[in-house]
């Protein structure tokens, strides 16, 4: 019953497709209109996460977690969106929503300011939907404060304010 993390690989990229779609959902329908999260599915979620892969697996890492042979959370990571040489980015962290509160997003964020540490960064940096309030709970108990930037984002015909957090990696992660 414990959760078991892995580098994802090909094989996994339209399940973690569809476990994006499950998340999102759970995640944003408290303060997005139905709407916004009427798409995209989890099978063009999918395909999105393969073409992006793609392009992107020499300089980022997706890793998935794993509960018993099922996918329940992913992050996925890379270089800093703004170019800072310095810091790397958590582009996402998913999970299924019935895994919420059972650790596996603590373990999924462990690994991965472990590898953004590992990969050289000195910084760690994230963008997180300003009205997701549990996200940002998560984030700051996890060592990260908000920058003070912000950017808005379509989500469907949504504009959504997002929020950059940021963390120094000094020394191991918080476990």
């Amino acid at each position: 019953m414990t959760v078991t993390l892995r580098p994802a690989g090909e094989a996994d990229l339209m399940a973690v497709g569809a476990l994006h779609r499950r998340s999102r959902v759970s995640a944003y329908s408290p303060f997005l209109p139905p709407e916004a999260l009427a798409g995209p599915s989890g099978l063009e979620l999918g395909r999105y996460w393969v073409e992006r892969w793609k392009w992107e697996r020499a300089d980022h890492r997706m890793t998935v977690a794993e509960r018993d042979g099922r996918l329940v959370g992913f992050t996925y990571l890379g270089p800093d969106d703004a170019g800072d040489p310095a810091a790397g980015l958590l582009n996402a962290i998913h999970l299924e929503p019935d895994e919420l509160g059972r650790g596996t997003g603590r373990a999924l964020m462990v690994d991965a300011l472990d590898a953004l540490r590992a990969r050289g960064w000195t910084r760690a940096v994230l963008w997180v939907l300003e009205r997701n309030s549990p996200a940002r709970r998560f984030y700051e108990r996890g060592g990260w404060t908000a920058t003070g930037e912000r950017r808005d984002e379509l989500i469907g015909p949504a504009v959504v304010a997002q929020l950059r957090y940021a963390r120094e990696l000094c020394g191991r992660a918080p476990s």
